[in-house]
């Protein structure tokens, strides 16, 4: 091509680009923000929730603090004012990052987000993007710097149904938007790029996390740009955030699970939190309405009904959440995320900030059986496999300072197999576990099984198997889901169907991956049985359920947490009950909930577990869990010096060891931790239903009259370190 002719070809590509910004019509900006309501549906098609009220109120630029319009350059565009409409190397970057399996990610100057705020869609499409672009350079034209940047914050969305900074600043500080200093600014600032993940009231603990880094990213980058002094900037405070407000249509479990729905379609890049806000979609949800409705009796019948907040102060601390899962679809059917999303705002069923407890033993058992793991004395691990059940015994084959847990109640139980210290929950045995299958490899078992890598305090350290982590009851079910699906993990999803103005929205396929053997699940799946089976087991009320279960219990530090995770071959319920005080949120002890004395994980929530599964399994045939083809192991290693003579465990058919039927053991009944005597019947013991065939375990041993003194230290520290008992899960 000739000079000439690339000259007139560059002509005429800016005189038709002219010509499109001339001919471009700037639409209605207040009609198009205008938001619609969403349809929220079970899955039976029968309606959940609508949702959509719009809070909005236009103030001028000189209306916004200069600090809080400082902090909302600082997070999306620093150079708003020397730069012009649409930053194509941004938007060149987040196409490719797009295109390339990444997230979703922003390329777009303030004047293109306001345009698309205000005149088109979310939609990430080619069209959508040329319009932002034309539309873009017209109203750049035709508009000041400030009057972008006004129509811009009062046209963002916030959350809480709160549309522009004015709506924004009563919505979390109760302020108008001239009062803003710069922590609420930037606060509002960090909004922007995740509402509903990053609302501090009723975020996860990563959610909490991720909200805090975005925030000081905003001030450094004000910082930067000379809008905030560097000593200011060093005594700012993350500011006091005011708990939402009631939603219309929210109360109940409504609230909870549109939240848990949205987090769902946000997480996943489905839909943006802007375009949900702007409304118009009809979503489906995997929730069935029938066993929802089941799944808040039970808590109701078991738990609230029991208690006595005005009269028994403990009992307001109380805090349950529960999810249900399709182990072989990964659908989540039922989900109770508190007695009212109006009143209680932080969904129990996906918070993160509880430890698991015991709960995540099984996590360790999967690990051993799946790697083939053998003790110091180099025997193969089995459910036959004897080991030493002292309290605080010295973990071996660590580096450093023994790790030496107590066992629940200072209990030991001497030389138990490891079916036995399962069903009783024994704390030194998992410990040594974990020790000979290899920590790190606990925590990758972990990870493969369901639990997200980021799970607060999912560390490779001696405490890992009695569960320090504090991964969400839809997380766990997630995993114990897996287990029951032969290893298959298939992360639990909540939404199957969704549609806006009439059209389909594509979702993502719901992947499988074997992320343990098939034997290995399985074998861990009989193990389990035995928490339920044994009359001894931690877990022995859910034999009321009068079908083949597995599960475990969790009972942290205090009592802080207590948890009951079960399943049977059709469906998977974790149940978890939280003590948080109602004043100041702190965590609290559940020791006296419900005038019931220690709390454990084998009580309410066992309960709860037990009175769902019966309604929720009602009329469907009984069946059985496939068992994996296992060798007993036969090596019983020589008792370690100071500790009781091995038991005599006979085997049975299936592998599983039995003895004689436990006597009186700790006198409060403690659900989980330390076996007691189990009456054959009454109300907290399932009402006489009769009783598995697995053959109850044999007593412990009386514990030591001097338990070896701990190490001074008291953090978890790396191998080999001593966990302090403050931190120490209790069983």
């Amino acid at each position: 091509m000739t000079l000439v002719g690339l000259a007139a070809s560059l002509l005429l590509g800016v005189g038709l680009f002219a010509l499109g910004v001339a001919l471009v019509k700037v639409p209605d900006a207040h009609a198009a923000a205008t938001a619609q309501s969403n349809t929220w549906l079970y899955s039976d098609g029968s309606l959940l929730a609508r949702t959509g009220q719009t809070n909005r109120q236009n103030v001028g630029l000189d209306k916004v603090s200069k600090d809080a319009q400082h902090a909302a350059l600082a997070a999306e565009d620093r150079n708003f004012y020397s730069e012009g409409a649409v930053n194509f190397k941004g938007m060149a970057r987040a196409a490719f990052n797009t295109a390339s399996g990444g997230a979703t990610q922003g390329g777009s100057t303030i004047t293109q987000q306001y345009v698309k705020n205000a005149y088109l869609n979310q939609k990430q499409t080619v069209s959508r993007k040329v319009k932002e672009v034309f539309i873009s350079f017209k109203v750049d034209a035709t508009q000041s710097k400030d009057e972008i940047l006004s129509s811009y914050l009062n046209t963002s969305y916030y959350g809480r149904g709160a549309y522009g900074i004015q709506a924004a600043s009563q919505a979390y500080f109760g302020v108008d938007a001239s009062q803003l200093d710069a922590a609420q600014g930037a606060y509002l600032a960090t909004l922007l790029n995740a509402p509903s993940a990053y609302d501090v009231s009723s975020a996860t603990e990563n959610g909490k996390q991720k909200a805090m880094a975005r925030w000081n990213y905003v001030l450094d980058g004000m910082v930067t740009k000379n809008w905030l002094g560097a000593d200011e900037r060093k005594q700012l405070t993350f500011p006091e955030v005011q708990s939402p407000k009631s939603a219309p249509g929210m109360s109940g479990q409504a609230g909870y699970l549109v939240a848990a729905a949205t987090s769902y379609l946000t997480d996943n890049h489905i839909v943006s939190d802007a375009q949900l806000a702007k409304g118009g979609y009809t979503i489906t949800l995997t929730v069935d309405s029938k066993k929802q409705q089941q799944l808040q009796d039970a808590v109701q019948a078991q738990l609230i009904d029991n208690l006595k907040p005005d009269t028994r102060k403990v009992d307001a601390a109380a805090q349950a959440g529960a999810v249900s899962v399709d182990p072989k679809t990964g659908q989540v059917v039922a989900l109770y995320g508190g007695a009212d999303a109006t009143k209680h705002w932080i969904d129990n069923a996906t918070r993160t900030d509880y430890q698991a407890g015991s709960t995540f033993k099984a996590i360790a058992l999967a690990a051993a059986l799946d790697s083939g793991a053998r003790t110091q004395y180099g025997d193969r691990i089995t459910a036959d496999t004897i080991y030493d059940g002292t309290n605080r015994r010295p973990v071996r084959g660590a580096k450093g300072v023994p790790y030496a847990p107590p066992n629940e109640g200072e209990r030991s139980f001497g030389q138990i197999s490891l079916q036995q210290a399962t069903d009783w929950s024994v704390n030194s045995v998992f410990a040594q576990l974990a020790q000979d299958t290899g920590l790190e490899k606990v925590r990758s078992t972990a990870v493969a099984l369901g639990l997200p890598a980021d799970t607060p305090q999912l560390e490779a350290i001696p405490s890992i198997p009695l569960g320090t982590s504090s991964p969400s009851a839809l997380e766990l079910a997630g995993v114990y889901a897996t287990l029951d699906n032969d290893g298959q993990q298939i992360t639990p999803w909540l939404v199957k169907g969704l549609e806006s103005g009439g059209e389909k929205v594509a979702l993502p396929e719901h992947k499988s991956t074997q992320a343990i053997s098939k034997n290995a699940a399985r074998g861990t799946t009989a193990i389990l049985q035995g928490v339920i089976d044994d009359q001894g087991g931690t877990g022995y009320r859910a034999a009321a359920l009068n079908r083949p279960a597995a599960g475990k219990t969790g009972t942290t530090d205090d009592s802080k947490s207590v948890w009951f995770a079960g399943y049977t071959p059709e469906l998977v319920t974790v149940v978890g009950l939280f003590g948080q005080d109602p004043t100041t949120g702190k965590q609290v002890t559940l020791d006296g909930v419900g005038g019931m004395g220690s709390a454990a994980g084998g009580r309410f929530p066992a309960q709860i577990w037990t009175a769902y599964m019966k309604s929720a399994l009602a009329g469907q045939p009984v069946s059985s869990f496939s068992g994996p083809v296992r060798t007993p192991s036969t090596t019983v290693p020589s008792a370690p010096t100071g500790s009781a003579s091995p038991s005599q465990n006979p085997s049975t058919s299936d592998g599983v060891t039995s003895a004689p039927s436990p006597s009186a053991g700790d006198s409060t009944g403690n659900g989980n931790g330390s076996p007691s005597s189990r009456p054959s019947g009454g109300a907290g013991d399932g009402g006489g239903q009769p009783r598995p065939s697995r053959s109850p375990s044999a007593k412990p041993s009386a514990g030591p009259s001097e338990p070896p003194t701990p190490s001074a230290s008291t953090g978890s520290g790396g191998s080999g370190g001593l966990l302090g008992t403050q931190d120490q899960p209790a069983g």
